[in-house]
């Protein structure tokens, strides 16, 4: 027994060598390129699914497997991890650091909450729609940790709301000031900051490393730490972002809720944000780390192929993100609120229950106590808009950009403006510059250090180079794919697909990596999935687009079970659903997704990137590939 329980302590370690050294025969009995392509490609494949090492490291393994085996130079595959995807990703990055520095998105979240009113299903509307819009900008895990607090606060006051009524109309004195100082333990409103989009086991560990309880942090003193928190100033320090503490969980399953309705909405509210979090993330090409590791091997795949930009993904995937918004919100609805809309999404304010009016009043207090909107909240929204706004008119197609008052083309990408403008978030004060005043009791020697909107140490705390170098990792695997040949190979041995019509080979694909996805990392599903389906596109003669575009989507889907990604992990740590309630309702997001995602490329995809013929550039490609 004692035997048994070591190895399954070393069952990582054990993995990590036994895996390189089983598959070892197939690049010494076949010496080829291909074979020793497969090699590299298999021993990464199987650290990236187990887990065994991080995924940035395991992706460092074809930079010395390749050049060993002489399948690339070292310096090729040097070059193949950092591209330009990694320079938009750093752009991006200082924005989003920006905003949650300054906690923009504090504002704009409890913004919407107090135009929808505390009406359950306007409620579930608003967070959602608040999700979605944030997640097209920040990483699904960071928005889905900045918004959970804010529902959780939010569910809180509905059940406290009732407490109160309760409380006044049938408590004893001894009775009311046990619930009042119950009510007072619990933390205030504030937020959680989690980086970018990791793996799950990555998440878990980091719980786990920072003294974390079944996944949610345990405060020992929550009336303690709550009054720490009074007497603050009401923009909360950036150096040290604060944490809304969830209860344990084991507490949180044996909690008594005041009734089967009110389990119901937590249950409901929770999941929604989860599931909203990834809608937002299909809306833009850098919602994800999927569909920027997706344009970045589109792009060294097909560089002749100027058809895949942050508008024309943005003019496709926007009417998915809609109408999949609209109806995961009429399903979440049907599954635990019911079909009564009128009762739940009524804005009538007559119709209001006590209990909504002091839920209401709460929300009012937490966004009065945010001011009014600061000079860096200004200047971070703007620069928001604007690079918006530049992504849009670089080359939207029906009418010339602005790249067309350039005399050399194909020289500035989106990453130019993303650079551009994170760039000077790093100059701009984030103290409203006085012109020829004199600040009062302020000496000289600091007010020459004026602190900046954001700082290099703000941007690392939120940059996930893991990511980044993932990312390289799978560029290193598809070019060595490509140059030993392994690619072409591929391709032919799935011949036999050609009788099937290409929505029926989408399909297929797009059905697989949905279920691989649940239990694999979203990078890692994509970067291996990639260069096979590029292979196989080119050999049925299948636009590319048309099987890429809708996978890429299909693998941001994983929304059945905790290990499916970082925000299901979050969302049920607060321990307001179990494992069958994510099963139930991600099995119909997922259906849901799967079918407009279908309808789409089918329909207004196909206009957009022209996906019923086969393009030259895709024939040039795969010349080149027999070449």
């Amino acid at each position: 027994m004692g035997l048994f329980q070591a190895v399954l302590h070393s069952r990582n370690l054990l993995l990590v060598i036994c895996v390189p050294l089983l598959l070892l025969p197939l690049p010494i009995l076949h010496p080829s390129s291909e074979a020793s392509c497969a090699y590299v490609l298999i021993v990464t494949a199987v650290y990236w699914v187990s887990e065994a090492v991080p995924l940035g490291a395991a992706a460092l393994v074809p930079a010395f497997l390749y050049p060993f085996f002489g399948v690339l130079r070292s310096s090729e595959v040097a070059a193949e991890y950092f591209k330009n995807t990694t320079l938009l990703l750093v752009g991006v990055i200082c924005v989003a650091a920006a905003v949650e520095k300054w906690n923009l998105h504090k504002r704009i979240a409890l913004r919407m909450v107090l135009m929808a009113g505390a009406k359950p299903g306007m409620l579930l509307l608003c967070f959602m729609c608040c999700t979605t819009m944030l997640s097209m900008w920040l990483s699904n895990t960071s928005t889905t940790a900045m918004v959970m607090p804010i529902v959780e606060a939010v569910l809180q006051e509905l059940i406290d709301a009732e407490d109160e009524q309760l409380m006044a109309g049938n408590s004893s004195p001894e009775e009311a000031e046990t619930i009042n100082n119950v009510n007072n333990s619990q933390p205030s409103l504030e937020l959680i900051f989690v980086n970018e989009d990791t793996s799950t086991a990555d998440f878990t560990s980091l719980m786990q490393n920072k003294n974390l309880k079944n996944g949610v942090p345990v405060i020992t003193n929550p009336i303690k730490a709550a009054s720490q928190h009074h007497g603050k100033r009401q923009h909360p320090s950036p150096e040290k972002p604060p944490v809304l503490t969830p209860r344990p969980r084991n507490q949180e399953l044996n909690r008594k809720y005041r009734s089967q309705h009110d389990q119901m909405i937590c249950k409901c509210l929770s999941l929604s944000i989860s599931y909203a979090a990834t809608i937002g993330g299909l809306t833009t090409i850098i919602g994800t780390s999927t569909s920027l590791i997706f344009l970045e091997h589109f792009n060294n795949q097909y560089p002749a192929a100027e058809v895949v930009n942050f508008g024309t993904w943005f003019l496709f995937s926007f009417p998915i993100s809609l109408i999949m918004l609209v109806v995961s919100w009429f399903w979440m609805h049907w599954l635990f609120l019911g079909c009564n809309f009128k009762e739940t999404c009524s804005l009538s304010k007559k119709k209001k229950t006590k209990r909504e009016e002091l839920s209401e009043k709460r929300i009012q207090a937490e966004y009065e106590k945010l001011g009014d909107i600061s000079y860096p909240e200004m200047v971070t929204g703007f620069f928001f808009i604007l690079m918006t706004v530049l992504w849009f008119t670089r080359e939207p197609g029906f009418v010339p950009g602005w790249n067309s008052f350039f005399e050399k083309k194909g020289y500035r990408t989106d990453a130019t403006v993303s650079i551009f403008l994170g760039f000077l978030l790093f100059l701009i004060p984030a103290k409203k510059p006085c012109f020829g005043k004199k600040n009062e009791g302020v000496s000289q020697e600091s007010s020459l250090k004026i602190e900046p909107i954001i700082t290099w140490k703000d941007f690392q705390k939120t940059m996930p180079w893991e990511i980044v170098i993932l990312v390289g990792g799978g560029y290193a695997l598809a070019s060595g794919s490509k140059s030993s040949g392994l690619s072409t190979w591929i391709g032919h041995q799935m011949l036999s697909l050609s009788s099937l019509p290409p929505w029926a080979v989408t399909l297929l694909a797009c059905v697989l990596v949905s279920i691989v996805t649940e239990f694999v990392s979203n990078p890692a599903t994509i970067t291996i999935f990639l260069p096979i389906l590029c292979s196989l596109s080119e050999t049925l003669h299948i636009n590319p687009l048309y099987t890429l575009i809708p996978v890429t989507m299909c693998i941001s889907f994983a929304v059945m079970l905790p290990v499916g990604n970082p925000p299901n992990a979050i969302v049920f740590s607060y321990g307001h659903c179990q494992i069958k309630d994510m099963v139930k309702a991600g099995l119909g997001v997922n259906v849901i997704g799967l079918v407009i995602v279908m309808v789409a490329i089918n329909t207004w995809g196909v206009s957009l990137f022209h996906l019923d013929t086969f393009p030259a550039w895709a024939k040039v490609s795969n010349i080149t590939d027999q070449a």
